[in-house]
């Protein structure tokens, strides 16, 4: 039913393509791990979500998979400079199989609330602060049952041709232990840029410092998208995060898709 309702949302939006011509053109905070500095227009609701959203860790003879399916986020543009983000997994499975292993856990996953605002748009720089918060929603055993939340401050800005976002971020998570918090930190580095009026490429350099007191974990990874416009209002994603060190994700494949209403 899930994916029936996911391939209505896109065959009914392409049908409407026509009479979208003269809107601006939807800017999103996906594919790839960076947020944009944009806002969804005052009034205006937009939806970002993934099909399928696959990733992949092999350690110690074991293959740990997790797989979310129509993962959301539903935004709503409050000022000409400020959204309300709410993002939800409807399923979500993990999965750890090996030598004489196979468990798999499976259902809802957290809810994410994000308040964007955009502090300075110049000609060349632009600056958001984004803040959120975790509602702990996931089923047993895809999440940790705790409020946690943190800060990003996404700064893209305008070169020839191109659009280069960095990413700063400071989480405050629940300790390892359950006893206490801790801070975790991540950036990321984007390039992106227009092949044809309607295509992008995206490339990007993650990582992210976890400094939980248990032990202080660094992950990194490389990360390739494309995003099609098919209509002012409606794109088409893809994307790959490959990881280079062994504490990151082998690998994370997704597809996705946008629609501003």
């Amino acid at each position: 039913m899930r994916k029936f309702a996911f391939l209505v949302l896109t065959a009914s939006t392409l049908a409407a393509t026509a009479a979208w011509a003269d809107e601006a053109p939807i800017c999103t905070d996906r594919p790839t791990k960076a947020n944009s500095t944009c806002t969804v227009p005052k009034g205006a609701w937009q939806v970002e979500a993934d099909g399928v959203n696959w990733t992949q860790v092999k350690a110690s003879g074991l293959k740990a998979e997790t797989t979310a399916v129509a993962a959301a986020t539903l935004k709503y543009g409050l000022t000409d400079s400020s959204d309300l983000q709410v993002t939800w997994t409807p399923y979500l499975q993990a999965r750890v199989k090996g030598p004489g292993v196979d468990d798999k856990t499976d259902g809802v996953g957290d809810v994410w609330i994000r308040y964007k605002t955009r502090v300075h748009a110049g000609d060349k720089v632009s600056v958001a602060l984004l803040p959120y918060v975790k509602i702990p929603t996931a089923a047993k055993g895809l999440g940790n049952d705790e409020v946690e939340g943190g800060v990003a401050v996404p700064i893209s800005i305008a070169l020839d041709g191109a659009t280069l976002t960095f990413g700063p971020q400071v989480d405050l998570l629940l300790d390892a232990d359950g006893d206490g918090r801790h801070a975790a930190v991540t950036n990321v580095v984007n390039l992106a840029r227009p092949v044809t009026d309607k295509l992008s490429l995206v490339g990007e350099l993650w990582t992210s410092t976890n400094f939980d007191p248990a032990d202080t974990v660094t992950q990194v990874s490389a990360d390739v998208a494309a995003a099609y416009l098919v209509a002012p209002t409606l794109q088409l994603d893809a994307g790959a995060n490959f990881g280079l060190n062994r504490d990151t994700p082998d690998a994370q494949l997704y597809v996705g898709v946008s629609k501003r209403f």
